[in-house]
């Protein structure tokens, strides 16, 4: 549905902290997902950990509410010139949790649905899956505000 660069037409985030590849289902003011694939060259795993690369959580977290972000922005009533004068910022990230560690050669999935939006604010519950197996979870409060 969207691809890399339509992704970076909408967020400001650039490599190395771009941590979606590609949106592929959104529903407007609803719900989204969206994936990552995890490489061994992720700068993360030169630190996270030698001869045992685990993909950070918190970047799990960030991607995930990156995924939030596109959803976030597309579903306000602005125009594309509008949206590239905003940025998300997070308030919040509650009842997070990981069950499943993630590892190079994965694929990252992240689904998200709304559970409250009003007008710049928006709060989301995300999930995020490997191999349809759940790795992480949270609850994720956003704010969209300008530059």
């Amino acid at each position: 549905m969207l691809d890399i660069m339509q992704i970076q037409e909408i967020l400001p985030h650039r490599y190395p902290l771009l941590l979606v590849d590609r949106i592929t289902d959104m529903e407007l003011k609803k719900s989204i997902k969206g994936f990552k694939n995890i490489s061994i060259s992720e700068p993360a795993f030169q630190g996270h950990f030698p001869g045992h690369p685990i993909y950070p959580g918190v970047l799990i977290l960030e991607g995930m509410a990156q995924c939030g972000g596109v959803l976030a922005l597309k579903s306000s009533d602005m125009t594309d010139e509008e949206m590239k004068q905003k940025v998300i910022y997070f308030m919040s990230i509650d009842k997070a949790k990981f069950r499943n560690p993630v590892r190079p050669g994965d694929r990252l999935d992240y689904e998200l649905e709304v559970v409250r939006m009003k007008s710049s604010l928006m709060t989301l519950v995300g999930k995020a899956y490997v191999d349809g197996k759940l790795t992480a979870e949270a609850e994720l409060k956003a704010m969209i505000v300008d530059k």
